[in-house]
């Protein structure tokens, strides 16, 4: 698969979340082609605030290979990852980071901050943005556009 067929995979579980009032943010996991996780977020449900779904896809990816040490996967997200996300995503030794929408308020892999690529780091990843792009962010406009008149997704 490419890139674009991963994201949409991404856009799937995005919608998901939008389904069940969450915002719409979905991510999927892949390693030497295989899908190891496809999730969204999950905060609204869980009340946990660490339910992003690029963390719910570290963590099912790294039960599914038995080792916190992601090396050589690649994370597809519909939404620039936020700074913890995107310290997870250190954390864990992705290879690569693939996004849609970027993330001006909080996004942590460019567009606010640096943190996946940034030298002080012990670890960088490839990042590869704007896949998708339109489609990732005209998702979250219409879901909080729908939030503001009061309906629910």
């Amino acid at each position: 698969m490419k890139d674009k067929e991963y994201m949409l995979v991404a856009l799937e579980e995005a919608r998901a979340a939008a389904g069940e009032g969450e915002v719409p943010v979905g991510a999927v996991l892949v390693k030497d082609g295989k899908i190891l996780a496809c999730t969204h977020n999950r905060r609204e449900t869980t009340g946990n605030p660490m339910d992003h779904a690029e963390i719910l896809a570290l963590q099912e990816g790294a039960a599914h290979l038995g080792n916190w040490r992601l090396e050589g996967s690649t994370i597809y997200v519909t939404l620039e990852p936020c700074p913890m996300c995107a310290g997870a995503l250190v954390q864990a030794r992705v290879a690569r980071l693939v996004f849609g929408a970027r993330d001006l308020n909080l996004g942590a892999a460019g567009s606010r901050y640096n943190l996946v690529s940034d030298e002080t780091t012990h670890h960088r990843m490839e990042i590869t943005d704007g896949i998708m792009e339109d489609e990732c962010s005209t998702l979250l406009q219409e879901f909080f556009e729908q939030r503001r008149n009061g309906k629910k997704s």
